[in-house]
Order: C-alpha cells, then sequence, then structure tokens
C-alpha cells in the first residue's frame, strides 16, 4: 500500500481528530433528534385521531341533532385570489346541517385581525346567500385558533353540547380540544378537497395536533373574553 496514502488517515492533528469526532456526533445527534420528533408527531396525530373518532359524522341522516353548531373558520380565499374550497364546501355543510334541522343556531368562529380580514362576516355573508338567515348566527371574533374557538364556545358562549362544523381532519383537532375541555361535542365533516389541492394545510395540521396536546396539558393558553369586531 502507498505510504503516502495511508498518512493521509492516520496522521490527523489532534484538532482534526476532535473536528472529524464532532462533526459525527453532531450527525448523530441530529438524526436522534428528528427520529424522535418524527415518532412524537405520530403518536400524538394517533392519538388524536383514535380519541375522537366515534364523534365524527359524515352522513348527515346519521348525525345526532344539536341545538348549537360550531363553525370553524377559514379564509375565503387563498393567496393567488382563487376562492378557497375549504371555505365553501364548509359553508354548504352548514347550510345544510340548518336546513335539515340538525343545528338551530350557528357560532360563526374565526379571525379577525382587522377591518379587511374577518373570517366570521365572510361566514356570514357566504351562509346568508345559502339560505340561512342571520337571526340564528352569532359571529365569534376572537377565534384565533381552533383552541380559541373551542374554549370559548363554552366560557364566552356558555355552550358545552355542539356540533363541530369543518373538514375531517380539523375536526379530530377540535374535538380532542372539547374532549378534554368538558364540552359534549360531536362533528359533522364537510366535503374534502380533492387531493393535492393543499399539502400545506394537511402538513400543518400534523404538526399542529401535537401543539394541541401541549395547549391542553401543559400551556393551557387563555383565549380573549371579549368580543367584538376590530375596526
Amino acid at each position: 500500500m502507498d505510504s503516502t496514502l495511508a498518512s493521509d488517515y492516520t496522521n490527523q492533528s489532534p484538532r482534526e481528530a476532535v473536528g472529524v469526532r464532532v462533526v459525527k456526533g453532531v450527525i448523530k445527534f441530529s438524526i436522534v433528534v428528528a427520529f424522535v420528533g418524527a415518532t412524537t408527531i405520530l403518536i400524538c396525530n394517533w392519538w388524536v385521531v383514535q380519541n375522537t373518532r366515534n364523534q365524527i359524522y359524515f352522513n348527515l341522516q346519521e348525525l345526532p341533532a344539536n341545538d348549537v353548531g360550531l363553525v370553524l373558520g377559514t379564509s375565503k380565499f387563498v393567496r393567488t385570489g382563487k376562492e378557497n374550497l375549504f371555505f365553501r364546501y364548509r359553508m354548504e355543510a352548514t347550510a345544510r346541517l340548518w336546513k335539515e334541522g340538525k343545528v338551530k343556531y350557528l357560532i360563526l368562529s374565526g379571525n379577525n385581525d382587522s377591518e379587511y380580514y374577518n373570517e366570521p362576516a365572510d361566514m356570514q355573508r357566504a351562509l346568508i346567500r345559502l339560505g340561512v338567515p342571520s337571526s340564528v348566527m352569532t359571529l365569534d371574533y376572537a377565534g384565533y385558533r381552533t383552541f380559541d374557538s373551542v374554549v370559548r364556545c363554552k366560557d364566552v358562549f356558555n355552550q358545552e353540547k355542539i356540533t363541530i362544523i369543518s373538514q375531517n381532519f380539523h375536526n379530530a383537532r377540535a374535538l380532542f380540544i372539547g374532549n378534554h375541555e368538558g364540552i359534549d361535542a360531536i362533528a359533522f365533516s364537510a366535503q374534502d378537497v380533492p387531493d393535492g389541492y393543499s399539502l400545506k394545510t394537511l402538513v400543518r395540521e400534523y404538526l399542529a395536533r401535537p401543539y394541541a396536546i401541549l395547549d391542553v396539558f401543559v400551556l393551557r393558553p387563555q383565549p380573549e373574553k371579549g368580543n367584538w369586531p376590530r375596526r
């Protein structure tokens, strides 16, 4: 064997040797952290889904009736300016539930960052166009997150028995929060969007479920107590 080639691997300086060990250690640590993180996310998602699967309904005829429906907000348009199908299908499902007598009153809960972005007002206008009277709607302007919407439904609007209305992936998280906040809730899943429509939304939901568990058991954030639109 060429002695020069062999010396390239064996005659490292102490500083170089330490550097190599540090790099290897960082790589190993990163792999372990990534593995533990991915496993934790998967376990949290499994827990949320298994904990709520019997509370979610897809068939309107099988859905028990409740006086109050909690409609979870989303933006009316996507960033490109096109219609948000999550919003459209959610509003259509809500109108169907009201017309079929599955809910009598609606709490429309969403984000209201400013006078230019108002999810509850957008939902109200859409539902009126679908034939739902404004008299049965209450607007929750401080539903900044799903946790806020669910907790405020009980703490601000005094409702402890509700039907949550959103897409299936979202309903599981909302129900999980409700179950641990003393709310008797079921959920109706609105029509889902086509496969591949919003991969970003699904990835975000996978990450949001572990965060919901932290909210419920550790962080215990305090939603706003008032309810007024930002102008």
